[in-house]
């Protein structure tokens, strides 16, 4: 009896520590119900689509990687059109489609859904997510406690732009985001104290040793795979880095490192072959501009070096504004990066703003307490939110067709996700302080009453943050389910009424029409544009997809626009009260048959 009444207090007490990683990893799962039901609900067996062309190229090329182990689609015709026929987020290469946005969604999932299957592709980002909701718990306590941990984990299960982009789950940000809070969690182990004393044939490894050896080579390997999977975000990622080994390089072995090497090589290895042979070297990837844009860096980075050294005072600032005109590609607007950072956080998201703000000045408050491990989390968070704001705040994002909106589908909002996760924290610093302020007596009472004031505080938060997932902004789920049902209604119409080869100019559907049919994307305005679409009509049915032509703009076409390339346009079908498909023919091949 006393043996099984030892092991029960060893249960009891098992769940007694960890009760509060027991809730979290319940509410992964609950999360993953969440995030997953938007697809579920949506999409069908024979209809799956995406709501923005880089969500349709992951989705096409994963799918592709997972049945062939390609990662090209093969175009003929695009060798009589200029390279046109392809959608948004595709690289035309010759006869030939290529990703154009990161590799890494496209490797890991294709390389899963090889194993399970297809239909598991709209679902593996939710998995993920679900994961990365667990150990954000385990990093953060490893930094503050559980408690605020556990308060920031609450709060990231009902985050609308956790929620959302892992509903739209081809898109890589969410993905890259839990790479790196994995990353960051084994990192906390790399500088463990813990030391394997041997001796001469009795070697005898500890645990704890082990762990920290096998934590630097995973977080090696998840930063690695965060990289392939954004690799623009290494701007902030590597410094971040560096940041920690200046902080505890004292107290990390040459082991630690070389392990910690291996993990990144291990997991950069698949996108430096599949760039050398999609792209002819295996550090270019998909976007020609930022190929440039590491070789200027790069020669201007070991310029700048060398002028430093040599003291040549303006050499140095031609190669440091070298630099940042590279990084910086469509300029630096410091108040425009502030003004989008007021909208998409300080009045988006501003039951969550100001309880940040008040947290962060009672952080202040106790600076000269900080431990070390503080300090680095502190002045990381600090420089990437800085980064970001500054790097995407100044670029001019209009998701949205209208350009005034600011809404939950605006880029700045998934490219500013580091920020908001690591203001998560500092949040649940100041529900815990404030809860002791106001309960201040040690009692059970007092206890209790904090806890239930944090609870109602997490509430509010769910109560706000699911509305506005759901109904605050015109892109939230509820609208998104209604909009891609009537996008599916259209373009199974436009399907009906084309040829299996038929090819597809428009605006907005290229992401919706592609794969079944090939697209171009574009207007009928441009006269190098129509004439490549003249010699696509010469081979294949030619349509034009977009909102309906007044009669007058019709006839413009017709007379004035259109036979310069020898081509007419009519009316094939009204497919909606906004969008009608249109007939691109040839005049010359009219006029012979007649």
């Amino acid at each position: 009896m006393k043996v099984e009444e030892k092991k029960k207090q060893k249960k009891n007490s098992f769940f007694i520590k960890n009760w509060r990683l027991l809730v979290i990893i319940f509410l992964a799962i609950i999360f993953f119900a969440i995030s997953s039901s938007f697809n579920f609900i949506a999409q069908s067996s024979d209809y799956v689509k995406w709501g923005s062309p880089d969500e349709n190229a992951n989705y096409v090329f994963s799918k592709l990687y997972s049945n062939s182990g390609d990662l090209v689609i093969k175009e003929k015709y695009n060798l009589y059109s200029g390279g046109l026929i392809h959608p948004r987020s595709f690289k035309s290469d010759g006869a030939y489609l290529k990703p154009l946005s990161f590799l890494g969604i496209i490797l890991i999932f294709g390389k899963i859904a090889s194993f399970l299957g297809n239909q598991v592709l709209p679902y593996l980002t939710p998995f993920f997510a679900s994961i990365g909701l667990i150990f954000f718990y385990l990093w953060l306590q490893r930094i503050f406690n559980k408690k605020i941990a556990f308060i920031s984990s609450l709060i990231l299960f009902s985050f609308p732009v956790y929620i959302y982009y892992t509903s739209r789950s081809m898109f890589h940000n969410v993905l890259f985001v839990v790479f790196v809070i994995i990353f960051l969690y084994f990192s906390t182990y790399i500088v463990s104290s813990e030391k394997n004393k041997t001796k001469f044939f009795s070697y005898k490894p500890k645990l704890k040793y082990i762990f920290s050896l096998a934590s630097s080579y995973l977080s090696g390997l998840f930063l690695a795979l965060a990289i392939i999977t954004r690799a623009s975000e290494i701007l902030w990622l590597i410094p971040i880095v560096f940041l920690a080994w200046i902080f505890y390089f004292r107290s990390i072995s040459i082991t630690k490192v070389f392990l910690f090497l291996a993990g990144i090589f291990s997991g950069l290895l698949p996108m430096f072959y599949y760039n050398q042979i999609l792209y002819g070297a295996f550090w270019q990837g998909g976007y020609s501009e930022m190929n440039d844009s590491l070789l200027i860096v790069s020669k201007s980075s070991g310029e700048l070096v060398k002028f430093t050294i040599s003291k040549q005072t303006d050499m140095i600032k031609v190669a440091f504004n070298s630099i940042k005109d590279t990084i910086f590609y469509f300029g630096l607007k410091p108040w425009q990066s502030v003004e989008m950072f007021i909208i998409y956080f300080a009045k988006m998201f501003w039951y969550l703003f100001i309880p940040f703000v008040l947290g962060f000045l009672i952080l202040l408050s106790n600076i000269y307490k900080w431990p070390k491990k503080y300090w680095l989390y502190i002045l990381s968070w600090l420089f990437l939110s800085a980064f970001l704001i500054f790097y995407y705040g100044s670029w001019k994002f209009t998701d949205n067709p209208d350009a005034s909106s600011h809404t939950i589908g605006n880029s700045y909002t998934r490219y500013w996700l580091p920020i908001y996760l690591g203001a998560m924290p500092i949040i649940a610093i100041f529900f815990d302080r404030f809860s002791k302020f106001i309960f201040k007596k040690k009692t059970h009472f007092s206890n209790i009453s904090r806890k239930g004031l944090i609870a109602i505080f997490i509430f509010i938060i769910y109560l706000l943050s699911f509305y506005f997932l759901i109904f605050g902004s015109e892109e939230g789920l509820y609208y998104s389910y209604f909009n891609y049902k009537k996008d599916q209604k259209n373009v199974e119409k436009v399907w009906d009424y084309t040829e299996d080869n038929a090819v597809i100019v428009t605006e907005f559907h290229d992401k919706l029409l592609f794969l079944e049919r090939k697209v171009i994307r574009g207007l009928l305005t441009d006269p190098n544009m129509n004439y490549y679409y003249a010699h696509v009509a010469e081979k294949l049915p030619l349509y034009y997809f977009n909102f309906t032509f007044p009669e007058k703009d019709l006839k413009y076409l017709n007379d004035r626009k259109l036979p310069e390339n020898n081509m007419n346009i009519k009316l094939k079908k009204e497919i909606s009260p906004e969008f009608s498909l249109y007939e691109l023919y040839l005049i010359k091949n009219t006029e012979e048959k007649n």
